[in-house]
């Protein structure tokens, strides 16, 4: 479960210039613990996670980054038919159970799904950022 610094999805950071900062805790059922070891090696972290408190799905959606709707796959809006939600952190400490971590973006008690570490082949002058990069241009 997410230990967040946010009760209500208005209080999460959107837009371009949002500073995912918001350190948190995720807490980790005591029986799966031992999963957890050599998870201090790796400085983030993917948390796959559920949208517990969302409510139906939209195909479109109009991100605050843009005036344009795009497919809700192309966004991270969190009205999706499938309810998952990803998040990059940065791993401060563990203890125990509990992973301290930086760049919390989900409600306090949220579900966790899987934890993996980030590793990326891809090198950042290949990644490419779609219609994300043509609303920066024109702001």
């Amino acid at each position: 479960m997410v230990r967040s610094p946010y009760t209500e999805t208005a209080q999460v950071p959107k837009g371009l210039e949002a500073r995912h900062d918001a350190e948190g805790v995720l807490e980790i059922l005591p029986e799966f613990e031992v999963g957890l070891m050599d998870i201090e090696g790796f400085s983030h972290l993917f948390v796959i996670w559920v949208f517990d408190r969302g409510e139906g799905y939209h195909l479109l959606a109009t991100p605050p980054t843009d005036n344009r709707p795009h497919g809700v796959f192309a966004t991270r809006s969190p009205q999706r038919p499938n309810r998952i939600g990803l998040t990059v952190v940065q791993l401060l400490r563990r203890e125990g159970p509990r992973l301290h971590v930086r760049g919390i973006d989900m409600l306090d008690g949220t579900p966790i799904l899987d934890l993996k570490p980030y590793l990326s082949s891809v090198p950042a002058e290949k990644l490419k950022r779609g219609w994300l990069a043509e609303a920066e241009a024109r702001k």
